[in-house]
């Protein structure tokens, strides 16, 4: 891609000791004293994949680094194997550890969300200060951390969920990082988290994003987006397979020239190279012998759950998620397999090139469709908790280092830069041109995937979206009257203000209530 992580200036160790936080309150037990001098300017706790990565790149950028896991091996494998990298203080208790820190402690938990976490933060309790600040970089359900912050908060310690998106590499060369929690805490993290993030232009790819949970929402958001986008992707790529009768590594040759245009993005190039890859014990092509069951891990299904209590549509990351669902509903499989008929056509393409172009315009309508969705659930967020989101901040910083990261983010910065409070993505100018270029192709394809019988759950979705939101008047007010004749909902009228009942099971006059 064009924008590429750089890692940030070089540190010398032991200059970080900025002022605790403003605000900070006595916290009662007192810390158990240690003998141990405090020497690192950042701790993290869990050293696992992920969180061995996370301390490689603050050493790397001159940081002294505590780090403890449980499992005393981690630690030991992790100084034995990087310690030549920077200054590390490998700590076999929760109390050393702590002691090795320069007040105000920062420090980092890389362990799994939910219970783990919460056992974490006990442990850490005892030893720690008024002013120090605990940082969540897991993947962890923003109530949950809404929930941490306000107790930590009670005993004077200042709480970060921070997201946390590149994945192991991300980790160790420049993640897109996604703090949250008290203004304060930024004061003392922020410079060394925008350090170690991915750099786009020379910016870095960190924001503090908003109070308590809207670090972690939005890194939740993040994920609800990148479902869609990978499902859009494989939609697009069994399109491809079922129309041109292409092998997989031809299909990824075709990815790899969009990877050059609007389409560039990490996913369109990882794409080209799984389907490139050939399997080395069968000589087959790897997609070919990956059995086709999507995993899952939560965040999806939390970004819909969510945006079915803010009220918000995001019917690209829904069927996405629904998706990967279906894939795994084996026993339903197996039992339509072969037995429901599909009376479909068969794809007839006479001009490949023309089809090739149709599906990528599709699939780039679709996209801007599924970005549109997340941002306005955001949005929606943000109003609802009283975070104050900055959009176009998120876009900038998910340009570089995160699995989304994509060379048309650079238009959506724009486009929040040009309005702040741009009530739908689609409506920027830049995005009504794309899409509506785009749209007579997103007909055909979406219209030929339904005659083929070749499923395409997110296409259609925000396709039918698109149509929906752009419709001057929609069927939604049959089923009002539905509802206002068997449950007395009322209704609102078009040409006049008030609300109104019609009595239908008596003489069907109207009443205003």
């Amino acid at each position: 891609m064009s924008s590429t992580a750089a890692a940030g200036p070089a540190r010398t160790p032991g200059t970080h000791a900025p002022p605790a936080p403003a605000g900070s309150t006595p916290m009662s037990p007192a810390p158990i004293a240690s003998a141990i001098t405090a020497s690192a300017q950042i701790g993290v706790v869990g050293v696992g994949v992920m969180g061995s990565s996370l301390a490689r790149n603050f050493a790397n950028h001159g940081y002294t680094v505590a780090v403890y896991d449980r499992s005393r091996g981690r630690t030991d494998a992790l100084t034995a194997a990087h310690g030549t990298e920077g200054s590390f203080v490998p700590a076999t208790t929760v109390a050393d550890f702590v002691a090795s820190l320069q007040r105000p402690r920062r420090m980092i938990l890389m362990v799994q969300a939910g219970p783990a976490t919460d056992a974490a933060i006990e442990s850490l309790l005892p030893h720690l200060e008024a002013g120090d600040v605990v940082v969540d970089g897991g993947n962890a359900h923003f109530p949950d951390t809404r929930r941490r912050e306000a107790a930590l908060r009670e005993a004077g310690l200042h709480f970060v969920g921070a997201g946390i998106s590149g994945g192991e590499e991300g980790a160790l060369t420049g993640p897109s990082i996604m703090p949250g929690g008290p203004a304060e805490s930024y004061a003392v993290l922020g410079p060394m988290l925008e350090d170690i993030a991915a750099h786009v232009d020379g910016v870095p790819c960190c924001t503090h994003v908003g109070p308590d949970g809207a670090g972690h929402f939005v890194k939740m958001v993040h994920n609800g987006i990148e479902y869609a986008d990978m499902q859009l992707i494989a939609e697009a790529y069994d399109l491809l397979r079922h129309g041109l009768d292409a092998t997989p590594a031809q299909i990824g040759q075709i990815f790899a020239r969009w990877n050059t245009g609007d389409l560039e993005s990490f996913l369109i190039e990882i794409t080209a190279q799984v389907l490139e890859h050939v399997d080395a014990q069968t000589g087959r092509a790897f997609v070919d012998i990956v059995l086709d069951q999507a995993g899952q891990k939560g965040t999806g299904r939390w970004t819909v759950q969510n945006a079915l209590d803010l009220g918000v549509p995001i019917t690209s990351i829904a069927e996405a998620t629904f998706a990967r669902a279906l894939s795994s509903s084996t026993p339903q499989r197996q039992a339509a397999r072969g037995t429901l008929p599909a009376h479909a056509a068969t794809f007839t393409i006479t001009d490949r090139a023309a089809f090739i172009e149709d599906v990528r315009l599709a699939l780039y309508a679709s996209k801007v469709v599924a970005y549109s969705q997340g941002f306005d659930q955001i949005a929606a967020a943000s109003e609802q908790y009283g975070w104050d989101i900055d959009r176009g901040a998120l876009a900038r910083i998910w340009r570089g280092g995160c699995i989304i990261r994509a060379r048309f983010l650079n238009r959506i910065t724009e486009a929040y830069q040009r309005r702040p409070d741009l009530p739908l993505l689609l409506a920027d100018p830049y995005f009504t041109t794309a899409v509506g270029d785009g749209l007579p192709a997103w007909r055909r394809i979406v219209a030929q995937a339904a005659l083929t019988g070749v499923p395409t759950p997110a296409f259609a979705s925000s396709l039918a979206y698109y149509d929906g939101i752009r419709a001057e008047r929609l069927p939604a007010a049959l089923i009002q009257g539905q509802r206002d004749l068997f449950g007395a909902h009322t209704y609102h009228r078009t040409d006049k203000p008030g609300t109104f009942h019609t009595r239908w099971t008596g003489n069907r006059t109207e009443t205003q209530t």
